[in-house]
């Protein structure tokens, strides 16, 4: 089992605070798993197995759970009066109304709360406004590039990067010894996810028209896509589409946290831009599963390894743009701002200035930084760091 340190150091720094811990994230990133690791804590930690109390809504042994009523009366059966009482449910939007029971149990003197979606409908809507302040989030992504190296060993990193995005980082897969195995494992991922969190919540009929907008958005990650492009695309291929429809279903994919969207901001006008959005996937591998050999962008995949690390770091992440050039990706924190130029490599020196324009063009004192694949030693351009980006990604000390 996989430890998800910085998850579990998450949830342990929130233990017995007066909030719901709620872990969101694709299916299958690991959120159970978290769980049955902070769960084996407590129990080190001197906590009774009779405090904790665990439901997976997804697990057939619950079925009898109908509704947020029966949710409610179960778990307070096993409340014990006298002691600090653990509840975990998980996949708890699966139940309609589920918000009160969770409102129920929160109020409730001895009950420390985590629950687990994975669909952003868990946190909009009602509940948000019913635990408004009440709650914190825990962003879970599947394995990083670090996570990743942890299990299989810090020799030839290059081909382990190679596996690591096309075989897939959800976690089960590093359980499984061949392609076939991993892609049956993926199909059945996407699946669910096309089929409950996508088609069934949205009303959607027409899975053709879905699927070939899943596949344009998988070929082009990091590309700049707006609704009336894809639209007219999809459209020229012989289906037809709505912008209206194509909108729909592109925040139906983000809800399900399949993809990423970002938003362009315009760094020296310090203001976000309407027209146009970058669109990145949760997992890789998902891309590779579905349109299979079909050539992909080198550089446009580690742009979206780096995204996701950017996230798990806990920066809100946008694409900058800098008069009439693009820098990636602005990264802001509680700290400032950062800035990233993503190259597969610039050994060309034509492909060097190229990249480096963007971040020249920025006229503050901010960190800013080239991260590419190449083996080159720590190299800075005038105060922009050139750093390999797997270096980067393990989080050595450069």
């Amino acid at each position: 089992m996989i430890e998800r340190l910085e998850y579990l150091e998450e949830l342990i720094s929130f233990k017995d605070k007066d909030l719901i811990k709620v872990v969101s994230g694709i299916r299958r990133c690991g959120k159970s798993t978290l769980f049955e690791l902070y769960c084996g804590y407590l129990r080190a930690h001197g906590v009774k197995k009779e405090q904790i109390i665990r439901i997976n809504l997804e697990n057939a042994d619950f079925d009898f759970i109908k509704t947020y009523q029966d949710l409610y009366e179960y778990v307070k059966k096993f409340l014990l009066e006298d002691e600090q009482n653990y509840v975990f449910l998980d996949e708890v939007q699966n139940i309609q109304d589920f918000q009160k029971c969770i409102d129920g149990l929160y109020v409730q003197k001895n009950v420390d709360l985590y629950i687990t979606g994975s669909n952003a409908y868990l946190l909009s809507g009602e509940l948000a406004t019913l635990l408004s302040g009440r709650y914190v989030e825990i962003k879970m992504l599947p394995l990083s590039f670090k996570e990743y190296i942890s299990c299989v060993g810090e020799s030839d990193l290059y081909k382990k990067y190679l596996n690591y995005i096309t075989n897939s980082s959800f976690p089960y897969t590093m359980k499984l010894d061949t392609k076939k195995e991993i892609n049956m494992y993926l199909e059945g991922i996407y699946n669910t996810i096309v089929v409950k969190d996508i088609a069934a919540r949205k009303g959607i009929s027409d899975f053709g028209i879905l699927e070939s907008m899943i596949k344009f958005m998988f070929d082009n990650i990091g590309n700049l896509c707006s609704s009336t492009k894809i639209a007219n695309t999809l459209t020229s291929h012989g289906r037809r589409v709505s912008v209206p429809t194509v909108e729909s279903y592109l925040k139906a994919l983000v809800d399900a946290f399949i993809l990423y969207k970002v938003d362009r901001y315009d760094v020296k006008g310090k203001q976000y831009l309407s027209s146009g959005s970058k669109y990145y996937l949760a997992d890789v591998g998902l891309r590779y599963y579905l349109l299979g050999s079909k050539k992909a962008d080198d550089g446009h995949i580690l742009e979206n390894i780096v995204y996701l690390e950017l996230l798990r770091r806990g920066y809100k992440v946008n694409v900058g743009k800098v008069d009439r050039t693009e820098v990636d990706f602005v990264a802001s924190n509680e700290k400032g701002e950062e800035y990233y130029q993503i190259a597969y490599t610039v050994h060309d020196e034509e492909t060097l200035k190229r990249e480096l324009k963007p971040l020249e063009n920025i006229r503050d004192h901010n960190p800013k930084y080239l991260l590419t694949m190449d083996l080159t030693p720590y190299t800075s351009h005038n105060g922009i760091k050139q750093i390999n980006v797997l270096d980067w990604l393990l989080d050595l000390d450069l």
